[in-house]
């Protein structure tokens, strides 16, 4: 058995569903923006390029790693051409080939 004040309060609770629901439909959804962009595609960065890379911006091999949070090990690798940097480590070789400041502009490497 309910009480008279419940039906109340759940047609209160059910008309503020409906008004939120309301609007969200009419006022919020218009105001939203999107934009088109184009993402570039990953370049690929062999053994050469990477301890070319990491020679031009003057750091040894340990850190180089400690800069891309890799192991020693893993530069290594990279320059022998036992394994290569994935997505973002690629990425990150792009960056630092367009703008070899980066590490420092940024505080990563501190001279």
């Amino acid at each position: 058995m309910t009480r008279p004040d419940e039906g109340n309060v759940y047609k209160n609770i059910i008309s503020g569903l409906n008004e939120a629901i309301k609007y969200e439909k009419e006022v919020a959804l218009k105001v939203v923006r999107t934009r088109r962009v184009t993402i570039a595609p990953i370049p690929h960065y062999g053994a050469n390029k990477i301890k070319s890379i990491r020679n031009k911006l003057g750091l040894s091999q340990l850190a180089f790693s400690k800069a891309f949070v890799v192991s020693k090990k893993t530069v290594e690798a990279w320059e022998a051409g036992r394994n290569e940097p994935q997505g973002p480590a690629q990425r990150i070789l792009e960056l630092l080939q367009k703008e070899s400041d980066l590490l420092e502009k940024h505080e990563i490497v501190r001279t």
